[in-house]
């Protein structure tokens, strides 16, 4: 042991050392894009739709964050209305790339519901649509 008391590498000299959390990599990005879906139907039932529409499976759906992967770094998660709240629903566009991904796989995704469903999608960038 050197004069810290933990030798060169320990925690006397240079702090508290590694944590677990300093190990890991740090997580990706994400930039979000929103659509709204003016239509009264559940989560799951969203999510099937979509998952038809796109031609993609829903992941994650055992773990509590269902998505559907769509192009490389883009996914799509459904958020549900607080309890008692009326439609819309809100289907997040979600990219680890860029917001101007997000929001072109959102657009797309648009376009393909609005063909595939005949339901009533809107995007909803926010204030700063123009960004």
């Amino acid at each position: 042991m050197g004069r810290f008391g933990r030798g060169m590498f320990g925690r006397g000299m240079f702090g508290r050392g590694m944590s677990r959390r300093s190990r890991q990599p740090e997580p990706a990005p994400e930039y979000c894009a929103t659509v709204i879906l003016y239509q009264a139907i559940s989560k799951l039932d969203t999510l099937a739709v979509i998952s038809l529409a796109v031609d993609r499976p829903v992941e994650n759906a055992k773990l509590g964050r269902p998505m559907i992967p769509l192009a490389e770094g883009a996914w799509v998660e459904v958020e549900l209305p607080k309890l008692g709240e009326p439609p819309p629903l809100a289907i997040d566009v979600y990219s680890s790339v860029s917001t101007d991904q997000a929001r072109l796989q959102a657009l797309t995704l648009v376009a393909t519901l609005r063909q595939q469903t005949g339901w009533d999608v809107r995007p909803d960038f926010g204030p700063g649509d123009d960004d």
